[in-house]
């Protein structure tokens, strides 16, 4: 990883950095069944293609920046499901080498008209996406910070030392998690990350804390080159960016909400009415607002994408 931030030529030529969208929406669209604690990561033993394949999706929808498979991948979690711990090590390593692979395959069928590499983002998913119970909406995990740090560290190292431009803490509910990952972050220089949180309404992410205090937490890090909001209602989008820009209005927002539906632990599905708006006209007005990088999360799609990419793009 350079020392400059991977997203800076993005917001500089075009004013913002379009990610994609939900991962594990666009597997169950063709077919995968993901009912399991390991969720999309089961895949990356027994269909990595797949992942591949959705990840080329993505970047063929106008997406700037793909988020590895990495949410629910965790040495702990493959171990649960009787991997060995070298063979956890080595999916982790995959999720990356994935979605490089994917985006190599994109450039060279598109090298004549790309002026921007697209970006590779490890995704990094909460504790709480481990336990699979749904606690990455509420945070209450009641373990020491020793214990969260502990299980972050391995997986952060991996990914920190990958191919990867930048590191995606996704889903965060609670700031203890953020301070923990803010501490990984800045024991590997030259290592860029965004942090993104799970927000219960528009002003609190899902523990109860304010957006702003997160943002006071993160704002002044030169390796987080952007924080904001992701798989939260888009209703409440708008105003947790106003709420961000008060505390820092420097720094870039990332926003990638999902459908609007609320996720039940106990059927391990989605539930309740997709907000009826248009994921094109609504990232225009978030990008107005102050977002510089949008995208999707889970019940969003390529054809979301494709709709932010051409409104705000073109």
């Amino acid at each position: 990883m350079s020392d400059v931030s991977p997203i800076a030529p993005f917001l500089e030529k075009q004013g913002v950095l379009i990610l994609d969208g939900g991962l594990a929406t666009e597997l169950e669209n063709r077919g995968y069944d993901l009912n399991h604690p390991l969720w999309s990561a089961r895949l990356l033993a027994s269909h990595p293609e797949a992942i591949r394949d959705v990840h080329l999706a993505y970047l063929e929808a106008g997406a700037n920046c793909i988020v590895s498979s990495g949410y629910q991948a965790t040495i702990p979690g493959f171990m649960d499901a009787g991997m060995s711990q070298e063979k956890a090590e080595s999916l982790l390593k995959l999720t990356v080498a994935l979605a490089c692979d994917a985006r190599e395959e994109y450039m060279a069928a598109h090298s004549e008209e790309i002026t921007l590499t697209p970006l590779v983002a490890a995704g990094i998913g909460p504790y709480g996406a481990y336990l699979a119970d749904g606690s990455e909406y509420h945070g209450n995990y009641g373990i020491s910070r020793r214990k969260l740090l502990d299980f972050h560290k391995r997986r952060w190292e991996t990914y920190a030392g990958s191919a990867a431009d930048l590191v995606a803490c996704e889903t965060i509910p609670c700031i203890e998690e953020a301070e923990v990952m803010l501490d990984l972050i800045h024991e590997t220089p030259g290592t860029f990350a965004w942090i993104s949180f799970s927000c219960k309404d528009g002003i609190h992410i899902s523990d109860g804390t304010p957006i702003g205090e997160c943002a006071a937490l993160l704002k002044d890090s030169n390796q987080v080159v952007a924080f904001g909001i992701n798989c939260t209602a888009p209703k409440y989008i708008a105003s947790l960016i106003e709420q961000i820009r008060k505390v820092a209005p420097s720094k870039p927002v990332v926003v990638y909400p999902n459908s609007g539906e609320t996720y039940d632990a106990a059927s391990r599905s989605w539930i309740g009415q997709t907000d009826s708006l248009d994921f094109g006209k609504a990232a225009y007005d978030w990008m107005q607002q102050g977002a510089g990088l949008i995208g999707g999360c889970c019940r969003t799609g390529p054809d979301h994408i494709r709709a932010i990419h051409n409104n705000l793009v073109g």
